[in-house]
């Protein structure tokens, strides 16, 4: 057995994970695959990830960074390349034919009607032996930002909160600044590198003038779009949403990430379009204070349970990150 192959398939996948994992946040409107070619001794030979913009793809990028030495070789991909002709570039399964690797090994199979299992197909067409599902789950996480907007037709929707021990955002005269520690606010920043787009309330943009911009070292040019949540009049440099229903209409936009404040939260939760809740727990008491959410349309206890999973909970120095997901129907 060659070094490509059984458990090596799982620790190169998982590589390729993470090379998609870099590319989220930039990615849009195409999904942020990631690609590694290896040779038949385990040699990395090309590495890849979909570029700013969503081209060119992963493969493609990898494949010219290994050249001809791709013929023979094992592709790990986290996404089944695309079988659909574009203007933007040459389909990623013709590409692959046309290197004539050994093997092609697939985290997921592509549900844009366009490919699915078309790409998977054509390689297998052409003499390519195919392996599907090799580090699905992990491939589903990193994607799961274009995986919601194939599924339910808008970006995967994550709501964070800076909250105390007793749940308050702010004190009753509104200061927030700052509930938590610096640990806690450089994970935010990093949530906000690999966000398409983040959305603020008109409240929260008169009383912060939040920048929502990215400020981590090397990471500044990561800073996402800006939107606001009103109906009111357009401000300069912000998109504007006027209705939580209207992500339905950010078409590139993969992941959206809303910071508040509590009015805006409520209208996300309300609709039922939360898939993901960042809470940062700081170690204090506020007592009397602004509460993180309003009303939200339960009308008994019994109904909130089974709505949201604990996916993670570690310490981020002093503080505390909580995460949930939203359960849904599969």
């Amino acid at each position: 057995m060659s070094a490509a192959r059984g458990p090596h398939d799982r620790r190169f996948m998982a590589e390729a994970v993470r090379l998609g994992q870099g590319a989220r946040g930039a990615s849009a409107p195409n999904p942020n695959v990631g690609c590694l070619i290896v040779s038949g001794s385990g040699q990395v030979l090309g590495r890849g990830a979909t570029a700013r913009g969503g081209r060119p793809h992963a493969e493609a990028v990898a494949l010219e960074q290994a050249g001809k030495r791709a013929r023979g070789s094992t592709v790990y991909v986290t996404l089944e390349p695309c079988a659909h002709q574009s203007p933007r570039g040459p389909a990623c399964a013709d590409l692959l034919v046309e290197a004539k690797p050994e093997r092609v090994v697939i985290a997921l199979k592509d549900p844009d009607p366009r490919t699915h299992g078309e790409g998977i197909r054509r390689l297998r067409d052409a003499g390519v032996e195919v392996k599907l599902g090799v580090g699905r789950t992990a491939a589903a996480d990193s994607l799961a930002g274009w995986l919601s907007r194939q599924k339910l037709g808008r970006p995967r929707i994550t709501l964070k909160f800076a909250l105390s021990i007793d749940g308050k955002i702010a004190l009753p005269s509104g200061e927030s600044k700052w509930i938590t520690g610096e640990d806690a606010r450089a994970h935010v920043h990093f949530e906000r590198a690999q966000s398409d787009m983040i959305l603020v309330g008109r409240g929260t943009f008169q009383a912060d003038s939040p920048r929502l911009d990215v400020r981590l070292p090397g990471l500044e040019d990561w800073s996402p779009r800006r939107a606001l949540l009103t109906r009111g009049e357009a401000v300069d440099g912000w998109e504007i949403l006027r209705s939580p229903e209207d992500v339905y209409r950010l078409h590139d936009v993969n992941d959206l990430l809303v910071e508040g404040g509590s009015a805006t939260a409520t209208a996300f939760l309300s609709a039922d379009l939360v898939d993901r809740i960042l809470i940062y727990r700081a170690p204090i008491i506020v007592g009397e204070g602004k509460s993180s959410f309003g009303y939200v349309g339960l009308e008994a206890i019994a109904d909130a349970h089974g709505r949201w999973a604990a996916r993670d909970a570690r310490p981020l120095g002093v503080d505390r990150l909580e995460v949930y997901e939203r359960v849904r129907d599969a």
